[in-house]
């Protein structure tokens, strides 16, 4: 590869890691309009390296390209973000249920902290640190799931939430009270060494209404799971 070609590359990946970061954090909010120029500018570079990097993040659904509108964040898709969170509360109750007897004093501990900051979130809501805060919560909750192939599920959920930006508490911010309440019930059945379908079935009702809170807000019916 030519030495030109190389810095393209260059200013292409770093348009892109800009871009990717930006869109994740929520910085540019779905519908936004990227214009390529004023990308080109602040990174100190031709357009040409921004449209790759732009091509890019089409191709991975972050970004929409409309002729005589241009290239724009994406908007999250109502029917993967439904079927996404259908498989996620099937497959993660199931974790959670099953790591529920290997899960230790300092788990527990350390989720109930967790769940502490979430509860004080809630007084100066940012959705963005909710949102990780509630995914380090539930990912001490599942995480010594036994069985590899059901813990491969749910992380590939998990990316597939991320992908599409969908944090539920940013599209539903009221949700973000019950949902702490929630995790509350949860520590307290696996205190109490509740068996494991009791603990996969709270889970499992846990992430279902926060679906069921997004579609209402859509005026769609609740999730028939």
């Amino acid at each position: 590869m030519s030495t030109a070609a190389t810095t393209t590359a260059s200013k292409s990946e770093r348009a892109y890691q800009l871009l990717h970061e930006r869109i994740g954090n929520g910085q540019l909010v779905p519908g936004y309009r990227l214009v390529l120029s004023s990308i080109a500018d602040e990174l100190g570079c031709s357009v040409v390296p921004v449209r790759e990097a732009i091509r890019r993040l089409e191709a991975e659904g972050l970004v929409t390209f409309e002729r005589n509108v241009g290239a724009t964040v994406a908007s999250i898709d109502a029917t993967l973000y439904l079927h996404t969170m259908q498989t996620l509360s099937i497959v993660e109750g199931a974790a959670t249920g099953l790591a529920a007897h290997l899960i230790t004093d300092e788990d527990l501990r350390r989720a109930r902290e967790l769940n502490n900051q979430l509860r004080e979130c809630l007084e100066n809501f940012e959705p963005v640190r909710f949102t990780r805060l509630n995914n380090e919560f539930h990912a001490i909750l599942y995480g010594r799931c036994p069985n590899p192939h059901i813990l491969d599920l749910v992380h590939r959920g998990w990316n597939r939430l991320n992908a599409m930006r969908a944090s539920s508490f940013d599209l539903v911010p009221g949700r973000a009270r019950e949902s702490v309440a929630e995790h509350e019930g949860l520590l307290e059945l696996l205190d109490a060494k509740a068996s494991p379908h009791q603990i996969e079935m709270a889970a499992r009702a846990h992430r279902t209404g926060t679906l069921n809170a997004y579609m209402a807000q859509r005026n769609q019916p609740p999730s028939l799971l």
